[in-house]
């Protein structure tokens, strides 16, 4: 029976089964997160943080391990913060809500939690403390995953994503050093620490000066080799009861930069136009087909940054490196070097190119594509 589902999967935590890759990542974070040591992974965005860890999570359920996972996005205050990390640690170390009830009145002496659960409990369990009481004894809460590890005998592994928030907390640096002061004492704890805003996550584990300087194992997210991409694509499609050439399979990654999110996206709709055999017009359509419905969001982009921003993306879209020199800052009328400096940092900060080890990529590939066919 022929598949009607596309394998390929984007915009979302990819499962196993559209998972490609990345052994090598997985075989790190068990050496670190398993033996007590803590990561901090730092990648662009939809470069598949979050499936990672999934995966590893998914790969590592023993008795003797308990996986944790916080999602920070919507987080906007510390007294937030305590709260969320208390919820989930008692959710994640506990197999029925009965026993959350139990828990969280057992692992706190101080604090007194307040406990609802609604008609579902499995998504309306909140945990709240007093306001005042939460700041004079955040130290419990900080604590709990160590108090519930020891007691319970196994490792907690806590998850925290998009981590990079907490630097917009009130007293950021302050809270900070709380964190800090209490988790480096954890020995049953590894704390898994991820985000999306590379430049910011940076600056929190990068940075000498910082709290969390050297709090754990650094490690830099990249982009899926080619070969693996190659593979991935042409059995895919072969599941499916499809063909692509290795070669057309080497076009859907090159023309995606390799990107995870847009290679599984341009996959997925050159998947949707072919029939039983993929040629180059089908890879062209679908690129085409993306375009067309981002081209709101490109412009958008495009009038919301300065005429010396935009000269230099077409700068950088024309492979241009020395954007300091006199004849490039001509050329693309960009300012002075001062005027440049700041432009890129201002085209990071707003996630629209990404600047590492004096490489200068766009995040977006298709947006790259689209400056090319329309602004030069």
């Amino acid at each position: 029976m022929v598949q009607n589902i596309s394998p390929f999967k984007f915009g979302q935590i990819v499962d196993s089964e559209a998972f490609t890759n990345r052994d090598n990542e997985i075989s790190f974070l068990g050496n670190n997160l398993l033996s007590g040591n803590h990561v901090i992974i730092i990648s662009p965005r939809r470069y598949g943080k979050s499936s990672l860890v999934k995966k590893f999570a998914l790969n590592n359920k023993k008795p003797d391990v308990i996986h944790c996972m916080i999602d920070l996005f919507s987080i906007n205050s510390e007294e937030e913060f305590y709260e969320t990390l208390a919820r989930e640690l008692i959710k994640s170390t506990s197999s029925k809500f009965e026993e959350w009830i139990e828990n969280a009145k057992t692992f706190f002496k101080t604090l007194i939690p307040r406990i609802s659960i609604g008609v579902d409990p499995l998504n309306d369990f909140t945990i709240s403390f007093d306001q005042k009481e939460i700041v004079r004894h955040k130290s419990e809460i900080l604590n709990l995953a160590e108090t519930i590890a020891k007691k319970k005998q196994k490792r907690i592994i806590v998850y925290l994503d998009e981590f990079q928030n907490i630097s917009s907390f009130n007293k950021s640096l302050q809270f900070q050093k709380a964190l800090r002061a209490e988790w480096q004492k954890h020995k049953n704890v590894s704390y898994c620490i991820y985000g999306s805003k590379r430049h910011m996550m940076h600056e929190i584990f990068d940075n000498s000066e910082a709290p969390f300087y050297r709090f754990g194992s650094l490690f830099i997210l990249d982009r899926i080799d080619t070969d693996h991409w190659i593979s991935f694509i042409v059995s895919k499609f072969k599941e499916s009861h499809k063909i692509i050439s290795e070669s057309l399979a080497t076009e859907i990654a090159g023309l995606m930069k390799n990107h995870p999110h847009y290679v599984q996206q341009l996959a997925h709709f050159t998947w949707s136009f072919a029939g039983e055999d993929v040629a180059m017009d089908t890879i062209n359509h679908a690129v085409k087909f993306m375009i067309n419905s981002n081209s709101p969001l490109f412009i958008k982009t495009i009038e919301e940054i300065s005429n010396t921003q935009l000269n230099l993306i077409k700068a950088i879209t024309n492979g241009e490196t020395q954007f300091s020199a006199t004849s490039t800052m001509q050329k693309y009328n960009l300012g002075t070097p001062r005027n440049v400096f700041k432009n890129k940092k201002a085209l990071e900060n707003k996630d629209i190119i990404d600047i590492a080890a004096n490489e200068i990529r766009f995040i977006d590939p298709l947006f790259e594509i689209w400056i090319k066919n329309t602004i030069q």
